[in-house]
């Protein structure tokens, strides 16, 4: 299965309901739209995740597989 864009989801993101990462410079930025994530880096590029690979995202974070990208 394709994953929609944003235009097919038939959302305006700037019309979302963001929520922010404490800092301010590279904040991450997450929207949830129905079954979909909405990851956003201050605005910029939007990827959208399923529940499945958001759940497995958020798994990698919390076991510190992305502590070498942050620094």
């Amino acid at each position: 299965m394709r994953k929609p864009t944003t235009a097919e989801l038939g959302v305006e993101p700037d019309a979302l309901g963001w929520l922010r990462s404490e800092s301010d410079e590279g904040a991450i930025e997450v929207a949830f739209v129905g079954e979909w994530t909405l990851l956003r880096t201050s605005g910029e590029l939007i990827s959208v995740f399923d529940e499945h690979e958001w759940a497995c995202f958020l798994d990698g974070a919390k076991k510190g597989e992305f502590d070498r990208a942050a620094s």
